[in-house]
Order: structure tokens, then sequence, then C-alpha cells
């Protein structure tokens, strides 16, 4: 059995996220929590809310044990990107893309 929850549009790019995901996954539950509030980064914030969600979906929904829970599967997707203009000399302009990412996070019950 296994419980997901998702992050969808999140402002940051997929390559910052990806970079603490990949330190998470395959951990337990606790390990991972113990990772993501130490880890001085912008997405551990919103990885640590996402944890929570999925080990919460995993208790009430499918009724699993908090304490044998670990991060099977954790991925980042790119989402839309939102395209800005920054004027520069004589005129011209240069694009800014603000990235969004969409994370999945997927939490499975140790055998």
């Amino acid at each position: 059995m296994e419980a997901k929850a998702y992050l969808k549009y999140a402002r940051i790019s997929p390559r910052k996220v990806q970079i603490v995901l990949d330190l998470i996954r395959g951990k337990d539950v606790a390990a991972a929590m113990g990772i993501l509030k130490n880890k001085p980064r912008a997405a551990s914030e919103l990885l640590i809310k996402l944890l929570d969600s999925a080990i919460a979906n995993a208790e009430n929904n499918f009724h699993m044990d908090a304490t044998k829970l670990y991060v099977s599967e954790c991925f980042v997707c790119p989402g839309p990107t939102l395209k800005r203009i920054m004027p520069r000399a004589k005129g011209s302009a240069d694009r800014i893309l603000k990235r969004t990412s969409h994370v999945t996070m997927v939490v499975k019950e140790k055998d």
C-alpha cells in the first residue's frame, strides 16, 4: 500500500528541488524529516510540508503506521514557466524565465 502527496505550481526551479529530493529518496520518514529540517535550502521548507501531507494521507486514508513509513518515490517535473521582461540598454529587453515545479512524493510501509 502506498500514499501519495502532490505539490503543484511551486514557484521554485525544478533543478533546485531535485538536489534535495535525491537526499531523501529511499530513507525512512524520520530520517528524511531530519535531513530536510537541517538542510539550508529553499526547497526544504516546501518538502517538509509535502512530507507531512504524505504521512497524514498514509495514516488517515490507508491506516498505515507512521513509524514504518519510508519515502519510496519522489520526483519533480517542470511546471509552466512564467515569462517576464527586464529592460536593458538602448531600448532592448531580456527575457526572465520564472520556473515552476510539480513535486510528487510517495510513502510506503516497510514489511
